[in-house]
């Protein structure tokens, strides 16, 4: 690194001197972070980070007004980006399509972090196939409730189901609460086929552990269980790769491990600090990841053996909505999560009996995807008040409308 004015400094990547700008901002105040450090750190974890996330398009996760804003999701590559940053056209289900980014060496690594990217968000294909995954991800969603013993154990019954149809997963902690699980595949299935086998492994491991692990898509149906969330899939989703900085204070990281450290390590151990040093220690054990690719089609024949999954019922007023069979009242849409969690908590105050029976996974505040960044719907399930004391359905707290102001394409 060469400072060469108090407003920006250069990092040396690949044989390449990257700019960064405002180096001295403190990006994550309680651990003492500057944007400098954060690039310096995905230059020394470079390997590892490259081998989750190098050579797949990506979407851009900027947070460019810090932690405390929410980030804003940028598809399309930066008009001025430098050449050593590969482009990838992607064609969206909903007939969009954007030229997004393709990182290729360290270089790539500092500039996204210097655009503001904590977590890296590639998709499951390489720049060079984009109809084929070469990427299946199971992605372990603990729901309010759950601890991370019970996350571990279903982890491990994953990891057999894999084994028990000729795939090896390799586990990785999320950088929240969860766990993700990567598993190489051939590049021969397309995106539906993929996603059925996921969705076939996760009703595999509900099976083999009722109680503990889901594959019910819709929250308020999944009690105190970890979600086998195997939409992670679909074709135009994207989950944090290994070496992922996340948005949390203390700048914990999705952290590649061995199956022998999962029972013994826990998610808030990975820190930029801890991995920094872990990386220089031992390497990645992913390693070895792109030697296991596996077929998908002793999945795909199980997935003809279980048959359809079950469908939930649909309104009888054409409009084809799902119809929930949870008692849901819904309380409101924020902007951001801490006004969802100020919301929640005026619900709660304004009916405490039956607040007080509710379930920590009745409480559901769930971040969704608008046009270019979240928003957060807050809803809650009375299924466990009794019937006649069950507040009924009330004006919203909050309405933001996410798509307020914008025009239909």
């Amino acid at each position: 690194m060469s400072p060469s004015s108090k407003s920006e400094a250069f990092v040396e990547a690949a044989g390449r001197e990257v700019r960064v700008s405002s180096p001295d901002k403190v990006v994550f105040p309680d651990a003492g972070l500057t944007k400098l450090d954060l690039a310096r750190y995905y230059v020394a974890v470079a390997d590892g980070a490259l081998r989750g996330a190098g050579g797949r398009p990506m979407v851009l996760k900027r947070f460019a007004k810090g932690l405390g804003q929410e980030p804003f999701f940028q598809k399309r590559v930066p008009e001025n980006h430098p050449d050593y940053i590969d482009t990838a056209t992607l064609h969206y289900a909903s007939g969009t399509s954007a030229e997004e980014a393709v990182l290729r060496d360290a270089a790539g690594l500092a500039w996204v972090s210097n655009l503001g990217c904590l977590d890296l968000n590639p998709h499951a294909v390489r720049a060079e196939d984009l109809d084929h995954p070469d990427e299946l991800r199971v992605d372990l969603d603990p729901m309010p409730g759950v601890d991370w013993a019970q996350i571990v154990d279903v982890a491990f019954i994953a990891r057999d189901v894999l084994s028990d149809h000729g795939l090896v997963g390799w586990p990785k902690t999320s950088g929240s609460r969860g766990l993700h699980i990567l598993v190489r595949i051939h590049p021969r299935w397309g995106f539906a086929d993929v996603r059925l086998a996921a969705e076939t492994l996760a009703r595999e491991v509900e099976n083999r552990a009722p109680g503990l692990a889901t594959a019910r898509w819709w929250k308020e149906e999944r009690g105190e269980s970890v979600f086998v969330d195997f939409n992670q899939n679909a074709k135009d989703r994207t989950v944090a790769s290994a070496y992922s900085i996340r948005p949390l204070p203390d700048a914990r990281v999705s952290t590649p491990l061995d199956w022998e450290e999962v029972r013994t390590r826990r998610p808030e151990e990975f820190t930029v600090r801890t991995v920094l040093d872990r990386f220089a220690e031992r390497g990645d054990p992913h390693e070895g990841i792109d030697e296991a690719p596996g077929s998908l089609d002793a999945l795909l024949a199980l997935a003809k053996e279980l048959g359809p999954a079950e469908k939930p019922p649909r309104g009888g007023d054409g409009s084809g909505r799902r119809v929930s069979q949870m008692p849901l009242v819904e309380v409101a849409r924020t902007k951001t999560k801490p006004e969802a969690l100020e919301a929640l908590a005026a619900w709660k105050s304004a009916h405490p009996t039956a607040a007080e029976r509710l379930h920590p996974a009745d409480e559901l505040v769930d971040g969704m995807r608008g046009s270019s960044s979240l928003w957060y719907r807050v809803r809650v399930n009375l299924q466990h008040v009794p019937e006649e004391e069950r507040p009924e359905q009330e004006a919203l707290i909050a309405d933001y409308d996410p798509w307020a102001g914008r025009q239909a394409p």
